[in-house]
């Protein structure tokens, strides 16, 4: 019942529902009792009409077999067993001990503890005709009449509440399917909604949030912008100091000096790497409008083995793509590049020396599955789902990250129609898999 007057109080289409059924059933309420009211005055009429029509039939008939015959009503239906056909005052035959002294016309008299209606006549001869019916029998057929007469009410009115909910939710409808087109966006898609499909009255609500997305895509490209100018603004200091730093080493320094050295010389490349990232986020965040064509995933898979070998050669990371057949999938080449690298470049900064990484693809139906699997320490399941967000990274990891690489790499398989998943090594004893499926070319 709580859970109901929360609805109640919270939802339009229960309230709308609530409010019109309440509606009919109480306009149904008040014109079944009238309709009640005025069938069974008027089964009442008719039933005098019968005991007028009865007295017209016996009257020219005698005295003494007026207690005895059938008596027809004008459609020639028997009322025998309804009516008490008697005269008045003495008159021969057994009947009612009704009053002599009723004037004619209709009486509701009480005899012997029951209820009769009676129509008194006086005829030529000055004998007086009685015509006689109990009203207990008169009532249950005027409330036999009556309860036919809103027998079809008590039927619609159901029917009317199953099509009165059945119209608020079809007219609702189109909320609903508003809500749940919104609620699959992803969080970059800040495209206009489209308005020319519903309702009048949602119109101005579908323009409001178009303007709200409209600024708010403003402010998302004024940011990236503003990431990729400090960006690109501090490449070239940083591409200065980098430059001194060689140079420095080349001179000679004291043991203490060239410690000191090599740790600015990691803080300069860590920057370095920093920058770049930075850059890619901003890139794979901004539609580009470049059309889509099919790529080769074992192609993609080639170069960026060649760009990083160096790293993974340093680091004592062997690297490798398992054998297969090739996959193409329908994205921009720059994309699929920009994903699969940074998966790489972030299994091999987290595996230790000795360790491996493997690259396959395959596909499933009409997906293609790209995955990168390490030997490394792999992330906690309660982790995985926050590694996805810029900057964050698992707390007491000693490696060198800006961690950027998974959220660049889930903002790529997102812009390709995909997904990104965090799963257990299966070929290693330890380990992170990740897989992103995507729709095949």
């Amino acid at each position: 019942m709580d859970g109901f007057k929360e609805r109640l109080t919270h939802s339009i289409q229960v309230r709308l529902a609530w409010g019109l059924s309440m509606a009919i059933v109480l306009v149904a309420l008040v014109a079944g009792a009238f309709s009640f009211d005025a069938a069974f005055k008027e089964a009442n009429e008719l039933q005098d009409d019968i005991l007028r029509q009865a007295a017209a039939l016996v009257q020219h008939q005698p005295a003494s077999a007026w207690s005895r015959m059938a008596v027809h009503d004008a459609h020639g239906h028997d009322t025998d067993s309804d009516l008490v056909v008697q005269a008045l005052a003495g008159s021969e035959g057994g009947g009612l001990p009704l009053p002599a002294a009723l004037a004619d016309g209709l009486h509701t008299v009480r005899v012997d503890g029951d209820t009769y209606r009676t129509f008194v006549k006086t005829l030529g001869n000055g004998q007086r005709l009685a015509v006689s019916q109990d009203t207990e029998m008169r009532d249950e057929i005027a409330q036999g009449s009556a309860l036919r007469t809103i027998l079809p009410l008590l039927i619609l009115v159901p029917v009317l509440l199953l099509v009165v909910t059945y119209l608020v939710r079809k007219m609702l409808r189109p909320v609903t399917l508003l809500s749940a087109q919104i609620d699959a966006r992803s969080e970059q898609d800040v495209q206009p909604l489209a308005a020319a499909n519903l309702p009048s009255e949602m119109r101005p609500f579908v323009r409001a949030i178009n303007r709200l997305l409209s600024r708010v895509g403003t402010a998302m490209d004024e940011q990236r912008r503003f990431v990729a100018d400090a960006a690109h603004e501090l490449r070239s200091p940083l591409t200065a100091l980098s430059l001194q730093a060689e140079r420095l080493g080349a001179a000679p320094l004291s043991p203490e000096a060239a410690q000191r050295l090599a740790t600015l010389r990691q803080g300069i490349e860590r920057g370095r790497h920093l920058l770049e990232q930075l850059l890619s986020l901003a890139r794979v965040q901004s539609a580009d409008g470049l059309p889509a064509q099919a790529v080769s995933v074992r192609t993609v898979y080639r170069r960026v083995l060649e760009d990083l070998m160096p790293l993974a050669e340093a680091r004592g990371v062997d690297i490798g793509m398992a054998d297969g057949a090739d996959v193409q999938i329908l994205a921009h080449e720059v994309d699929v590049y920009t994903l699969v690298r940074n998966l790489l470049d972030n299994a091999i900064r987290y595996t230790p020396e000795g360790g491996r990484v493997d690259l396959a693809v395959s596909q499933d139906g009409p997906h293609a599955i790209l995955e990168v699997e390490d030997s490394g320490v792999g992330i906690p399941v309660a982790e995985r789902q926050r590694v996805l967000d810029p900057f964050y990274r698992v707390l007491g990891s000693e490696q060198i990250g800006s961690g950027l690489g998974l959220s660049i790499a889930s903002t790529v398989a997102q812009r390709l129609g995909g997904r990104l998943e965090l799963l257990d090594a299966t070929q290693f004893a330890q380990g992170l898999k990740v897989r992103v499926v995507v729709k095949a070319a």
